[in-house]
């Protein structure tokens, strides 16, 4: 007697990043290239790449706060893993299909940290950069020219640091959507996922009010360290 083929779950679509988180995520990426730009072109152009920083600042205060009290894919608690799940997890990388997670796995958790404390170290420094020109920081006279002029290396080592974690970013979405399958580009933008694992597991979503208060506390912290 045949046997029966198990056919594999039919995927269903779960609720997977909040709108603040998207909104984060590419209001940054239009910040960092703006100030990248803005960098390279120097002149005028540095007091439009002195306001990027200061909004990029907010965004990451606000993002600190949503990975404690956002929505359950948001918050650091899902997705920051140990070594040994990390490790787990990187034995499965180029294994098809992929083993479903909800929101990052493992090792896009520890990218994502990476990149924030990259662009924490980026933004805090720019503050008390100088150009030895006519630029400096908001918080230049809270340091000597000695320590400024360290803080301004470590601005400019930092932003090609920056540059190839992001280029890592972009290579490992690509490796997913065209070796492993798997889309990650468009939860970015819908909210939703297509979820191919068992019964999905619950997904809370928290309060888009709480979302906009954090922001303007963001927004007014950054506010009153550089005026």
């Amino acid at each position: 007697m045949a046997q029966r083929r198990t056919r594999p779950p039919r995927p269903r679509s779960l609720f997977v990043w909040d709108l603040p988180t998207r909104l984060f995520h590419w209001v940054l990426v239009g910040l960092v290239l703006l100030a990248y730009l803005t960098g390279r072109l120097g002149g005028n152009a540095m007091e439009l790449h002195l306001r990027a920083g200061e909004a990029i600042l907010a965004l990451l205060l606000f993002r600190l706060a949503w990975g404690f009290l956002g929505s359950t894919a948001s918050r650091f608690s899902s997705f920051v893993a140990g070594p040994r799940a990390v490790w787990r997890y990187a034995r499965t990388l180029f294994v098809r299909p992929t083993p479903p997670y909800p929101g990052h796995n493992p090792l896009g958790g520890w990218s994502v940290l990476a990149m924030l404390a990259l662009l924490f170290v980026q933004a805090g420094t720019g503050l008390f950069a100088n150009d030895d020109i006519f630029f400096t920081g908001p918080l230049y006279p809270w340091v000597s020219k000695a320590a400024s002029d360290r803080l301004t290396r470590i601005h400019l080592l930092n932003r090609w640091i920056l540059a190839a974690t992001a280029c890592v970013h972009i290579a490992a979405v690509l490796f997913y959507l065209l070796y492993k399958r798997e889309n990650l580009i468009l939860p970015m933008i819908t909210g939703k996922k297509r979820w191919r694992g068992g019964p999905p597991p619950p997904m809370r979503r928290a309060s888009t009010v709480l979302a906009f208060l954090l922001a303007l506390a963001s927004c007014g912290a950054v506010w009153l360290l550089v005026r």
